[in-house]
């Protein structure tokens, strides 16, 4: 039995913020590093109304990944007639 060793000796990385994250490579690391930190630059621009908003939207498009591919069909079809319909 082989068992497949990562280079340099990267174990794991583990951080907190909220909710732990785990990564196995550095280039898992760097990318939730990333993406984190990309959360943190939006959600501090939202003010409380608009935190609401957006996290019932998420809520309720992340449980529904059918929903999300259609929202975006319609988000990107061009507007019928000039409007916003």
């Amino acid at each position: 039995m082989s068992t497949k060793t990562p280079a340099c000796g990267w174990d794991q990385a583990v951080f907190r913020c909220g909710a732990e994250h785990t990564a196995t490579t550095e280039a898992d690391y760097l990318k939730a590093i990333g993406v984190h930190g990309d959360a943190h630059a939006v959600w501090d621009r939202l003010n409380a109304i608009e935190r609401s908003g957006i996290t019932s939207i998420l809520r309720t498009v992340m449980s529904a990944p059918d929903l999300a591919a259609e929202l975006l069909v319609l988000a990107d079809r061009p507007p019928a007639g000039g409007g916003d319909r």
